[in-house]
């Protein structure tokens, strides 16, 4: 089997540390592996399969011999470093925004769209995490009934604004329990016991970045130009896992038992729907593993060719570190 040459850029954060622990459970066949931050983390050990590695500086030199990069870094560290990585013949596979809506850039979910890794140019990247998530879910609809709109709402944990964000969760959960002081740094407002409709920046439209980023990113992954998305993304006082409700609007009029029968089969998902017993998703079932749930299916009462249904997937995972690795395996001609 063929090995390879594996950077990570951003190696020492969350979705970096994952990557490194997905390559690893997914057995990718590395052969070097180059760890890569910024000048603050230069000289710190990490482990990988029972070896030690120095984390090396992030410079304009340090991709030469690589055959993957892994970005886990900033839309700005992305930019800065992405022609580096070009012409030194890696492709750069980015966990960042910076290059999502560039037509010469593949965006992949290797579950909906795996043959567009094959159109890079050096560079694919990763969709949105709760693009992810919510896109994995539906698909298995998509095949039965093109897909025409969908309505969605999001429930963002707070590891979704990285590392600080459980922090301040926590700290302000103790607060609240000593009477002390609520000091919200991460988040707009207090985050706990609280939710907060703003993530992103507001557009003219009255959206956020973020919530476009469902129509938006889902109308190249589907390939799907005409797709409409309403879309509302909320911040909860959720450690880990994102959850979305999701109204799809069909072609053609599909069953229920249709969409349980196309889930249940999908790649990536496992349907998580019994009402009579409780079962449903939610984030404390989805959290650190790679599968979207899939419940709460039934019809849309205002939509004549609408099913709506909940789904909860780990964004950390899923919507980040492991669907980059999964389009490294399908560059290496592996099973993701």
């Amino acid at each position: 089997m063929k090995k390879y040459n594996v950077g990570i850029l951003g190696a020492t954060g969350a979705v970096g540390q994952e990557m490194l622990k997905v390559l690893g459970e997914r057995n990718f066949p590395v052969n070097e592996l180059r760890l890569l931050a910024s000048e603050r983390s230069v000289g710190k050990k990490v482990n990988f399969k029972g070896k030690e590695y120095t984390i090396q500086l992030a410079a304009h030199d340090a991709f030469e011999g690589l055959d993957i990069v892994l970005g886990a870094a900033s839309n700005a560290v992305a930019k800065e470093f992405k022609d580096d990585i070009v012409k030194a013949g890696a492709v750069f596979i980015d966990n960042s925004s910076a290059f999502r809506l560039d037509e010469n850039v593949p965006l992949v979910v290797p579950e909906i769209n795996p043959e567009d890794v094959f159109k890079n140019k050096g560079v694919i990247s990763n969709p949105n995490c709760s693009t992810i998530i919510t896109l994995v879910a539906v698909n298995a609809i998509n095949s039965l009934s093109k897909i025409k709109a969908m309505n969605a709402s999001t429930y963002q944990a707070t590891s979704g604004a990285g590392a600080a964000g459980p922090v301040e969760l926590r700290n302000e959960e103790a607060a609240l329990l000593n009477g002390g002081a609520i000091n919200p740094q991460v988040f707009q407002y207090q985050i706990a016991e609280n939710v907060i409709p703003h993530i992103g920046s507001f557009l003219d439209n009255g959206y956020t970045t973020e919530e476009m980023k469902m129509q938006n990113e889902g109308r190249k992954i589907m390939h799907l130009p005409e797709l409409n998305v309403t879309c509302t993304c909320v911040r909860v006082p959720v450690v880990r896992s994102h959850s979305i409700s999701v109204t799809v609007v069909t072609e053609n009029k599909v069953s229920v038992e249709a969409v349980r029968e196309a889930i249940k089969n999908a790649k990536g998902t496992v349907l998580y729907d019994v009402p009579a017993e409780k079962k449903y998703p939610m984030p404390i079932v989805t959290s650190d593993q790679d599968l979207v749930y899939v419940g709460r299916i039934r019809e849309d009462l205002v939509c004549e060719n609408g099913i709506t249904l909940w789904c909860a997937g780990d964004q950390v995972r899923k919507g980040a570190a492991t669907n980059a690795v999964q389009i490294a395996l399908v560059l290496a001609g592996l099973e993701y």
